[in-house]
């Protein structure tokens, strides 16, 4: 093809040098001329320079073609005629004729262009990636294109250059908690107290009171991790998950009346024998004669005291006195033995309890008769060797008993309280003092309740 075109190139620079004069008009000679060359010689040159023209210029496909013989007013001067052609026109006789050239065979002149292989009479592509023509790395995937090939790091991963380097996901900030980068991924953790959720990001509160959290007693879910609890009564480790015991008992000496026992997660009192609860802290004496709980005779009077009970005789009354009713001894006058001696006892019984608070009046005395114009006074005859007690007063006809000291059982005293009463008026029949006498057995109970 390129001998071709020089042959050409050649003639049309011969033919255009001898015929320059005879077939081109300039713009500059006048309307009128007249060709001296032989007609058939002129038809034959211009038929063959434009033959030439066309094989030359018609294969340049990137070109678009002007019709100057439209786009140029007058284009061709006088009797001559326009024939356009690709890349330019020619002015030439009217009595001209164009003979079109003949289209090539469709047979490639050239080889294909690179990347491309001849199959039959057509340039296919050439999977390089499939015959292993490329210079991708190792780590690269080979994506065939049309004429070549490109080079294709996997998924999580940058080119540079020809290398594959991974790419920090991490540093893009993608999980909420915690990011893991690995080569050509990551993964997202999460904080204790948190799981991932379902878009493998976010990270989501989890219940450990429904995951079994190590709670002993009550668990409570918080935001990220979760608290243990303890029933009343009990109070947390120092392993935050155990609940132990309190002893409340260790507490104070003051939870319980008499004793206080300690129990899980609580504590009860008790009380002693002869005593029952009243409420849950105070301890109330039980009365054995009230309730039958006694094993007193018909002959003898139960006397409920402090913790237990006392079976006493229902006749009391030692010689010289004489039983006059219950609990009532009179010594008869006419009994010398009895000159000395209170003309009445009359039996009492009482209970008190332990170290209680001094002085205290425990017991007061009341005659029960006077005679008009008696002067009475009180006092302890008998019982009372320690001093424990004394007598105050009141008036003529009463006095009171008061506890001078603390005192501790379980004791009993047996005290003989005497009234004396002086009258004047019967100091003519020369005895006028006469005295009657209280019997009070005071038991002293084994506790301060």
């Amino acid at each position: 093809m390129q001998g071709a075109c020089v042959s050409a190139l050649c003639v049309c620079i011969c033919a255009s040098v001898l015929l320059r004069s005879a077939i081109s008009q300039s713009h500059r000679e006048t309307d009128t001329y007249t060709v001296r060359m032989d007609e058939s010689l002129s038809l034959f040159l211009f038929s063959f320079l434009f033959y030439l023209h066309l094989v030359l210029f018609s294969r340049v496909p990137e070109s678009k073609n002007i019709n100057e013989c439209e786009t140029i007013p007058d284009a061709c001067k006088g009797e001559m005629k326009c024939f356009n052609h690709y890349g330019g026109y020619l002015c030439l006789p009217r009595s001209a004729s164009v003979i079109p050239a003949p289209e090539p065979p469709n047979t490639p002149t050239e080889a294909c262009p690179l990347g491309y292989e001849l199959h039959g009479d057509s340039c296919v592509d050439v999977d390089e990636c499939e015959r292993e023509e490329h210079d991708c790395q190792p780590s690269q995937e080979c994506i065939n294109t049309l004429g070549a090939f490109t080079c294709q790091c996997p998924d999580g991963y940058r080119k540079v250059g020809t290398e594959c380097i991974d790419i920090d996901e991490c540093r893009f900030r993608y999980c909420q908690h915690r990011c893991v980068n690995v080569p050509g991924s990551f993964s997202c953790q999460c904080e204790p107290g948190f799981q991932l959720a379902g878009n493998n990001r976010s990270c989501i509160d989890v219940n450990e009171c429904e995951m079994g959290a190590p709670c002993s007693q009550r668990c409570y879910n918080t935001y990220g991790t979760f608290l243990c609890r303890c029933d009343q009564g009990y109070e947390l480790g120092p392993d935050g998950f155990t609940c132990n015991d309190i002893d409340e008992c260790s507490y104070s000496s003051y939870l319980c009346q008499y004793q206080c026992v300690n129990e899980p997660g609580k504590f009860s009192c008790v009380c002693p024998e002869g005593y029952q609860l009243l409420g849950s802290r105070l301890c109330q004496d039980i009365n054995e004669c009230e309730t039958g709980e006694h094993q007193c005779t018909d002959t003898q009077t139960c006397v409920n005291i402090h913790g237990q009970y006392q079976c006493v005789d229902n006749n009391r009354c030692q010689d010289p006195y004489v039983q006059v009713s219950d609990n009532r001894c009179v010594c008869p006058v006419s009994k010398p033995a009895c000159r000395d001696l209170p003309f009445s006892v009359v039996h009492r019984y009482m209970s008190i309890t332990s170290e209680r608070s001094v002085p205290s009046d425990i017991f007061q005395i009341q005659a029960t008769s006077v005679s008009a114009g008696a002067y009475n006074t009180f006092r302890i005859r008998s019982g009372d060797d320690n001093g424990d007690f004394y007598i105050r007063q009141i008036n003529n006809i009463s006095a009171m008993l008061v506890l001078a000291r603390a005192v501790s059982g379980p004791r009993e005293y047996t005290l003989d309280l005497e009234m004396v009463s002086v009258n004047p008026l019967l100091s003519y029949q020369g005895n006028h003092q006469t005295s009657s006498a209280l019997r009070l057995s005071i038991f002293v109970g084994p506790y301060t309740f």
